[in-house]
């Protein structure tokens, strides 16, 4: 598996078109990581696992 790459939701969103509303929604549900937050204080995720969330609930 690839080494994490954790951005903020904005950015996971302009990669994925997952809204990141959706985003923290699964968060908080447990379906992705947290990984922290940035100097700015955003919300970190981890693209990679992101995207197989995306494919997992397109399957």
């Amino acid at each position: 598996m690839a080494a994490p790459l954790p951005v903020d939701l904005y950015a996971a969103h302009a990669a994925t078109g997952i809204r990141p509303g959706t985003i923290r929604v699964w968060l908080h549900r447990g379906h992705l990581t947290h990984h922290g937050h940035d100097k700015a204080g955003r919300t970190l995720v981890d693209l990679h696992e992101l995207q197989a969330r995306q494919a997992q609930q397109a399957a």
